[in-house]
């Protein structure tokens, strides 16, 4: 069962309030949910054609994959306009991430080797999509200290155009950051499964 899981991300979307005497202030807020899709199976086989058969989509593509992260980032800003110059007020970039993971429906009467290797499987499925969610969270936090950084502009209208092209700079670099990781789970999924399931059949069900 090949681990293919991507990652779907909505573009940013600030909408922008100009104010003449707001205090400063700066937050990320940071959502997550989780949905399911069932699969059934007797066999590795079996299982691994329901996974390509209901698992999600990700944007622009028809492939199906063992899980997936959707991803949409948002945020507002102020701007004050103070002795003929504008700066950033109040910064707020939110994300919110959906996990979207496989659940075995028919497990029960699967031999304990099936078992033990949808355990395994399933188990480095959801922790792959909970890095993306740390990765989209991190970067989102990065995203909201450059906007608060960004020097003073003539006019506020060019402080938006400031603010609007450090939020496509921050996607990305979201989108590079996720891209990146996924190359690297790529490459190391055989020895990563192997040794997930040697912990399994030693005993240690809670190693890393």
């Amino acid at each position: 069962m090949p681990l293919a899981v991507r990652y779907t991300v909505f573009p940013i979307a600030f909408s922008i309030a100009l104010s003449l005497c707001s205090p400063v202030a700066a937050e990320v807020i940071a959502s997550k949910s989780y949905s399911y899709f069932d699969i059934r199976g007797k066999t590795a086989d079996e299982l691994d054609r329901e996974l390509s058969r209901r698992g999600p989509t990700a944007s622009g593509s028809s492939a199906r994959h063992p899980g997936a992260t959707k991803i949409r980032f948002g945020g507002e800003a102020t701007y004050i306009q103070d002795n003929g110059r504008c700066r950033v007020g109040n910064v707020k970039v939110t994300v919110h991430t959906q996990i979207i993971l496989p659940r075995w429906s028919s497990r029960k009467g699967a031999s304990k080797e099936l078992s033990m290797i949808w355990d395994a499987l399933s188990s480095d499925i959801k922790r792959h999509e909970e890095r993306h969610a740390e990765i989209a969270r991190d970067q989102a936090r990065a995203m909201e200290r450059a906007i608060r950084a960004l020097p003073q502009q003539r006019s506020c209208e060019a402080m938006q155009e400031l603010v609007s092209d450090e939020s496509a700079r921050g996607i990305e670099e979201h989108d590079r950051q996720q891209a990146r990781f996924d190359r690297v789970e790529a490459v190391n999924f055989q020895k990563r499964m192997l040794r997930l399931l040697n912990n399994r059949i030693n005993g240690r069900t809670g190693a890393k």
